[in-house]
């Protein structure tokens, strides 16, 4: 294979990549939105969900299925709007706002400060690859320092430093 067919090889798997990466995207919305739907609609006929969610699961849902950001309180209330039961809980809103913090911190979800109004997290959505142009591919072809290192050999690779010599261990007195 010459290096062209290399290329448009990578080029036909990035541009599959970022396909899946797109259609896994509108599926997680979708599901997002059927789970909320479902439990909204087993609230209203007054069922109880065969698998229940746990506080992190449904917070994931709610702020998922918005694609908005909100705040605790808007988490928290839409908690209740879809059927998840927050009474168990103490202090809900204190629940929420650990939980907020939790996936914030593991990254799912992304913190927005606001100067003036309450602070509000928002869905982190995963970054999608951007496939790279014939430009940006070209520029890499063309740099000195890319086919310098496409062209190395072993034989170029500097010779490892020769080992220290060993201590004399010294005298006690």
């Amino acid at each position: 294979m010459t290096h062209e067919d290399y290329r448009r090889a990578l080029e036909a798997a990035t541009r599959e990549y970022e396909e899946l990466g797109m259609k896994r995207q509108e599926i997680d919305n979708r599901l997002a939105e059927l789970a909320q739907t479902i439990g909204t609609l087993s609230k209203l006929l007054g069922l109880t969900p065969t698998v229940p969610l746990g506080l992190t699961d449904a917070i994931r849902l709610v702020v998922r299925g918005t694609g908005l950001p909100m705040t605790p309180i808007e988490v928290r209330d839409r908690l209740r709007a879809i059927g998840f039961d927050v009474s168990k809980y103490s202090n809900d809103l204190a629940a929420v706002h650990t939980i907020l913090k939790r996936l914030n911190e593991s990254g799912e979800l992304r913190f927005l400060a606001r100067g003036v109004g309450p602070h509000q997290y928002v869905w982190n959505r995963p970054t999608t690859p951007v496939a790279l142009g014939p430009d940006i591919l070209r520029f890499m072809r063309e740099s000195a320092h890319e086919r310098e290192a496409m062209d190395a050999t072993e034989e170029d690779i500097p010779p490892k430093p020769s080992a220290p010599r060993p201590t004399r261990p010294r005298r006690s007195r």
